[in-house]
């Protein structure tokens, strides 16, 4: 949700920390044996911390690879029930930008406590810079991690305060040391192997994506995060609501075009929705959840995809996955969909009307879309 943020995450999670209110300090406490002197919040030039539990109590004795795939628009319980149980109700770290509170979402740390564990602790990290990332006790959280949540917001801030650091290579060593991890909106975002990343700001519309695919602001990501259960994937978020279908389509044809041996294909989750994926790459929707999974799987390639030219492409497979199915994310293989469609597209628009063209695109964007 993109809100001037800092000051509104800072005031929610601080009147809802477990620990009171947290007066501003250098650093944290010195951690000793004593329940008094367990971790509490505070706030660093380029980082602000919060903290549910105590992180210096003894990790997970096991866990296991999951991913929480969510869409966003509303928390799925069952999706972070997920992470924990993972997680073996060991330690969390929600990462968070300064844009990244949802006033709807709440308190995470709060609720993986109370809510969705419980867990030993939970602990939140709201980067302000790239500096953030070099900071020994940020990295020491993330290697003490049993589970990882990404919040929503700008996924730009993340490629641009991350990629590149010792965070990025933490976020790929947690998962290749069998831990989960899950992300909402831009924290999803980011999770495929292949991603947009909206560097150039805004968020681009199915319309502009379909016209150029080349277009100055189709900013791609394909060197971030390298988890083999999606490396074949790119995944969108709010996927019907805001009619994102035709940008997907259109990501899909560029990243397999610069990579053809790659297999990538197209996910996109809706809104209050979440797809939980196993160590094998199957997946299935989260109980509780409001909407569907989506997979865009493209049978040839692009045949005009240029810049400044509209795409053209055919016999694009649409599937969708409710609840009754389930879908591997490492073959695009799918069991039970609730329904599919074969679409083509034209100098930028489908051939003709099928059941997925009300989210093909959008004429009309909401006025301070999150």
């Amino acid at each position: 949700m993109r809100l001037p943020g800092r000051l509104l995450a800072l005031l929610a999670l601080l009147t809802t920390c477990t620990f009171g209110v947290a007066s501003p300090v250098p650093s944290p406490p010195a951690a000793d044996a004593s329940a008094d002197s367990r971790p509490q919040a505070y706030q660093d030039r380029n980082f602000d911390y919060f903290v549910t539990g105590d992180p210096r109590l003894p990790r997970a004795a096991h866990t296991e690879t999951g991913f929480a795939l969510m869409g966003g628009g509303g928390s799925v319980d069952a999706a972070f029930e997920f992470i924990a149980r993972r997680a073996g109700g060991g330690h969390i770290v929600i990462l968070r930008a300064d844009d990244s509170f949802d006033p709807h979402n709440g308190n995470y740390g709060e609720q993986f406590a109370t809510q969705w564990g419980p867990v030993v602790s939970a602990e939140t990290i709201v980067f302000h810079n790239r500096q953030a990332s070099f900071d020994p006790r940020v990295l020491a959280a993330l290697r003490g991690a049993d589970g990882i949540f990404l919040a929503g917001g700008d996924q730009a801030h993340y490629i641009n305060y991350w990629k590149g650091t010792p965070v990025q290579d933490a976020l790929n060593e947690h998962v290749r040391l069998h831990r989960p991890i899950g992300g909402s909106s831009a924290g999803l975002a980011i999770l495929g192997h292949y991603s947009y990343t909206a560097l150039a700001g805004g968020s681009m519309e199915s319309s502009a994506a379909l016209a150029d695919p080349y277009n100055a602001e189709m900013s791609l990501e394909s060197d971030f995060l390298h988890y083999p259960q999606l490396a074949h994937v790119v995944i969108d978020t709010h996927f019907s609501r805001r009619s994102r279908l035709g940008r997907l389509i259109t990501f899909v044809a560029r990243f397999n075009q610069e990579f053809p041996a790659g297999r990538i294909f197209g996910v996109g989750i809706d809104e209050h929705t979440a797809l939980l994926v196993d160590q094998d790459g199957s997946g299935r929707i989260a109980p509780g959840s409001l909407g569907s999974a989506w997979l865009v799987l493209p049978q040839r390639p692009a045949t005009t995809l240029t810049a400044g030219q509209p795409l053209s492409i055919d016999d694009v497979r649409i599937v969708r996955v409710d609840a009754a199915g389930s879908v591997n994310l490492l073959t695009g293989n799918v069991e039970h969909p609730t329904a599919e469609t074969t679409i083509s597209i034209h100098r930028g628009k489908p051939t003709r009307a099928s059941p997925v063209s009300p989210i093909m695109q959008r004429k009309l964007v909401p006025p301070n879309e999150g």
